[in-house]
Order: structure tokens, then sequence, then C-alpha cells
């Protein structure tokens, strides 16, 4: 990510903090580059478990040319897609958590190595979000690859 993209992809997320100018602050000076942001404003995170939401990201990336934020944790254990906002009360599906307006997610400063949780698509600063129905679609075919593998 270029610098520009960067700093666009900063100014959108910290649009969404109650003090967007603190919330850089503390960003730029973290140690762990890591701040709390709430979601339900601009965007909606929907959490899949392990393999089922690396596959999505891998189906999902077939289908479009670039897919919306996507993070993950150390270990790939969760992988959380930005969604539009309200997907999360709407959204139902087993193992797969949603966090939106009420909640609050980690979030690493985009184009900088963290230690724990990590962009895998970092946003681009537009608003680019994650289509819910395409996620939808790629998460039940990624649920149908792992079923397959299983039964072998």
């Amino acid at each position: 990510m270029n610098s520009t993209g960067a700093d666009g992809a900063v100014d959108w997320l910290v649009s969404v903090a109650p003090d967007p100018g603190a919330c850089r602050r503390e960003w730029e000076r973290s140690p762990l580059g890591v701040v709390l942001l709430p979601a339900g404003s601009r965007w909606d995170v929907l959490i899949l478990p392990g393999e089922l939401g690396v596959l999505t990201l891998e189906v999902l990336s077939r289908r479009i040319d670039r897919p919306g934020p996507v993070l993950a944790d150390f270990g790939e254990e969760r992988t959380g897609f930005f969604v539009p906002p309200g997907t999360a009360c709407r959204w139902a599906g087993t193992g797969v958590r949603a966090a939106g307006r009420g909640t609050w997610i980690v979030v690493p400063y985009p184009g900088r190595a963290t230690g724990g949780v990590r962009w895998l698509v970092p946003p681009d600063g537009s608003g680019t979000l994650n289509d819910p129905v395409l996620l939808e679609l790629a998460l039940h075919e990624a649920a149908a690859d792992i079923a397959r593998r299983e039964v072998r």
C-alpha cells in the first residue's frame, strides 16, 4: 500500500472514533500499532472462524478484483470481513460472529506490521466494503469445499 492509500485508509478508519484526532495520535504512538474502533456507523464486521474465514477470502478473491477490508488475528484463528453497517443485526450463520452498533473491534494501523491482528486486505480509504451477498456466496462455497475434504 502506498503512503497516500495508507493515509486515506487511516482517515477513513479514524472517522468513526469519538475523537478522530486523539485516536490518530494514540494509534501512531502505540507500540502495538492497534486501536479500538466502534463498529456500526461506517461498517460492521463479520467474524469467521479459522479455515472457513481464510477459504472464504480465497473464494471471494477469485470472484472479484479486490475484496473490501479483511482482518485476521494472530494465527488466522478468526477472520473479520468489513461489511455495510446494519449487516450484523441481520446476519444469521452458525459459527459467524457479528460486530455491529455497540461493539468495538481491534484495528491495526494500515501498512504497519503488528504482533497480533493484521490486514489481509487493507482498506483503500474510499469506503469500499465487502458485499454481504457475495460474501455469503463465497462462505457457502468455502464451507462446501471444507465438507468435501472431510468426506474424503
